[in-house]
């Protein structure tokens, strides 16, 4: 389990895609975040949780499945990118963002920004099948980033979308600082509102 909150920023050295498509090895330089990774050991890359492989020095290894690749923007990333880092949270530990599980739902896009001097205001598209996860005042990881969720569109609305605010402190220290319009990111919804749903689908199933 994670927190959503990014430990660094590190930097892709390769991704190295199958003949198939189907799987990909991605190194990636986490000078802080790997110092006590282990073979086997979980982190999370953009808000995706991946296993670590091999580990040299700074540099950590891990395998991508195509399920991974389909689903994120894990297959696009080119030496140099930057990439959001985050350990998973001990036992014990604080919980400073919120329940973040690394299993990216979808992609979004980010649709607009404004500098509003102290903060920045981010309008993000997102699927219509992710919509209804998305509350005002709720919480959303986007690239493995906890935020908080100021507002969204009309649930009768055709094109979905949501915006977060991001303090100095976090357009510093993530790669949601750089982000352009047009630009995808990964999304997950609340784990809660996701169980929920489901436990109230087969609570309506049971009473029919």
């Amino acid at each position: 389990m994670f927190t959503g909150i990014v430990s660094e920023q590190g930097r892709v050295v390769s991704l190295d895609l199958a003949a198939d498509g189907e799987s990909a090895v991605l190194v990636f330089e986490a000078a802080a975040t790997g110092t006590d990774l282990t073979p086997g050991a979980s982190i999370a890359v953009n808000g995706v949780c991946l296993t670590a492989v091999q580990l040299d020095g700074a540099r950590v290894a891990v395998d991508v499945m195509g399920e991974t690749l389909r689903r994120t923007t894990t297959g696009t990333l080119t030496p140099g990118a930057p990439v959001n880092l985050e350990r998973c949270v001990p036992a014990g530990g604080r919980l400073d963002g919120h329940v973040v599980q690394g299993h990216v739902d979808g992609l979004g896009v980010l649709r607009e920004r404004e500098d509003l001097g102290t903060w920045h205001r981010l309008r993000f598209s997102l699927p219509a099948s992710l919509a209804r996860y998305a509350a005002e005042k709720g919480s959303i990881a986007i690239d493995g980033v906890s935020l908080t969720v100021t507002s969204v569109s009309a649930p009768e609305e055709q094109d979905p979308w949501f915006e977060v605010g991001l303090i100095p402190t976090t357009l510093a220290e993530t790669g949601l600082g750089t982000k352009v319009p047009g630009d995808p990111v990964n999304l997950e919804m609340d784990v809660l509102a996701k169980y929920t749903e489901r436990l109230l689908g087969f609570a309506r199933g049971a009473t029919t």
